[in-house]
């Protein structure tokens, strides 16, 4: 699952750049079908290519040109494939065996499609917002439709022992305004300031998913806590914006992951 993660995280890296060049620059012809250099224009070979082992053995450089990549690259590689080995334990920790996945109904097949689909979205939305600072619109459209989809599935999937409920639809308002409506109150009091627009629909869309207000406050303070050892380091003495989208991903990564392990911190 780790090697399958880092080829999705150079894949991200890569559509990242090009969905950057497309807005930014509005590319009149078509960008290659091939990954370049965006220095030299070098079209890179397949052992160019190999996740975290070809910018190691490159140190992070162009085989022609000799500039540099960036570390872009070998962080999201390292990361998105640690994120799907952690889902990868959180499935076996939720007791999910191939037995039991093929045993299910047609229900779970696409609550766990959507959820793919969404995992596949919030990990490109790190990725983008890691390298440019900003949330596009259409993946978090995206999430927030999956979120909604695996919500109204959920109860009739794998991982629930109960049907619909009251309590269940409360939990799943209450988890949500913790996220999203904490980060959406930031972001009007400070006028964008302090968080961008897109990082409390990215909030709507992760509590909607996690639907317990306990494990809302975990990746909330989990988040910030992140963002805060990683980051203060370097912003110190400066006015440099943290992007914060990645730390939400990656607390929400870290929190689901280990949510049946976290059960006993649920004492109310």
């Amino acid at each position: 699952m780790f090697i399958v993660g880092a080829c999705f995280g150079s894949f991200f890296c890569c559509q990242a750049r090009r969905l950057r060049i497309k807005e930014t620059k509005k590319a009149t012809k078509k960008l290659p079908a091939r990954s370049v250099c965006l220095k030299c224009g070098y079209k890179l070979k397949w052992y160019d290519n190999i996740p975290i082992i070809s910018w190691l053995i490159l140190k992070g450089k162009c085989r022609k040109c000799h500039k540099k990549i960036g570390i872009g690259e070998i962080v999201s590689e390292f990361s998105i494939g640690l994120a799907f080995s952690l889902l990868a334990i959180g499935a076996i920790l939720n007791g999910l065996t191939l037995e039991s996945f093929f045993s299910e109904s047609v229900i779970t097949y696409f609550m766990l499609a959507a959820f793919i689909i969404l995992t596949l979205s919030l990990l490109f939305l790190a990725v983008y917002d890691g390298l440019y600072g900003e949330l596009p619109v259409l993946y978090l459209t995206i999430s927030i439709i999956c979120a909604i989809i695996i919500v109204i599935l959920n109860p009739l999937g794998i991982f629930s022992s109960s049907g619909f409920s009251w309590g269940y639809i409360a939990d799943l308002i209450i988890a949500t305004i913790i996220l999203g409506g904490t980060y959406l109150v930031l972001y009007l009091i400070s006028k964008g300031k302090w968080v961008g627009d897109g990082d409390w629909l990215l909030g709507v869309a992760i509590g909607l998913i996690l639907g317990k207000p306990w494990l809302s406050l975990l990746t909330l303070f989990l988040s910030n806590l992140l963002a805060c050892l990683v980051m203060l380091p370097f912003t110190k003495g400066n006015n440099s914006k943290i992007p914060f989208g990645p730390f939400l991903i990656a607390a929400f990564i870290i929190v689901y992951s280990f949510a049946p392990m976290c059960d006993i911190i649920n004492l109310w």
